[in-house]
């Protein structure tokens, strides 16, 4: 790789000190830097120049899954820096930024392909919005004090009904994110599956179900005898729309992948390891 573009989280890097020390690392190597501009903010759209071979993200797992979600139409690699204290998407810390620059630039990486979602939320036959998310699509009762009811439909056909705070479809990227803390299982992030883990369901038989990637999820909001339920969905904890009873949100697997430049070593099982062992995050992040 010689085409390089920064896109930096300016709250995790006020003073661009390391969006700086990026770009002048790689043009001291011969390589085209490119940055975001200064004041940039997440929901601005990025302008990346057409031969750029790597977007280096720079802040936190956030930071990645928003950058994800506005560049994967160009199919151009992310690579996440952590500039916070715990990253499954961003696993190089910021001691490691220069071996990394030098891995990408020497060709020493695998790209690996992570599955997005698309969903659509559908209101009275018209689609009222479309959005994609690299994580997960979370439906859910949001701030309003009652149990929704929603029913769920894999490929037009009924998977169960459930009185709950909601519903996460996730990826398997996304399982280690709000679904874990919801009590969901974790799938390795290359398995081409989906995920759909209640939250806090009335029934203690509701559990988490996995699903081939290639199956169409319909989550429809139910109706209240006492007045229509009102939900949110959003997606990867960044776009949000209200829905109502009658409503449905439509998902299925994005067309196009998230692609994720590794040059660690370290195998799926060894980094949840050091995430989740909090001996093993004590000693990273002394």
């Amino acid at each position: 790789m010689r085409h390089f573009f920064v896109a930096t989280n300016p709250e995790k890097d006020r003073d661009s000190k390391y969006t700086n020390r990026i770009k002048k690392y790689l043009e001291e190597k011969g390589c085209t830097c490119q940055r975001s501009p200064e004041g940039w903010k997440l929901d601005d759209p990025l302008r990346i120049p057409k031969d750029t071979e790597c977007i280096i993200v720079l802040g936190g797992d956030g930071t990645l899954l928003r950058v994800a979600r506005s560049t994967h139409m160009l199919q151009i690699p992310l690579i996440g820096i952590n500039l916070g204290t715990l990253g499954y998407l961003t696993d190089i810390n910021k001691e490691a930024i220069y071996p990394a620059m030098d891995k990408l630039i020497n060709d020493d990486y695998v790209i690996e392909h992570r599955i997005m979602l698309y969903g659509k939320i559908i209101r009275n036959g018209e689609v009222i919005l479309r959005d994609t998310a690299l994580n997960d699509i979370v439906i859910s009762r949001g701030g309003h004090s009652k149990m929704i009811y929603l029913e769920n439909y894999v490929n037009g056909h009924i998977l169960n009904k459930l009185r709950a705070d909601g519903v996460i479809v996730a990826t398997p990227t996304g399982s280690t994110g709000y679904s874990l803390s919801a009590g969901g299982p974790i799938i390795a992030p290359d398995a081409d599956l989906l995920l759909l883990t209640p939250l806090a369901p009335q029934s203690l038989i509701d559990r988490s179900v996995v699903i081939k990637s290639e199956n169409g999820i319909t989550v429809k909001l139910g109706h209240n005898k006492g007045g229509p339920f009102i939900a949110t969905v959003v997606f990867d904890g960044d776009t949000q729309i209200e829905i109502e009873s009658g409503d449905e949100v439509e998902i299925k697997k994005s067309k196009r992948d998230t692609l994720i430049a590794k040059i660690s070593d370290s195998s799926f099982l060894e980094v949840l390891y050091t995430k989740m062992n909090p001996q093993a995050l004590t000693e990273v992040m002394k």
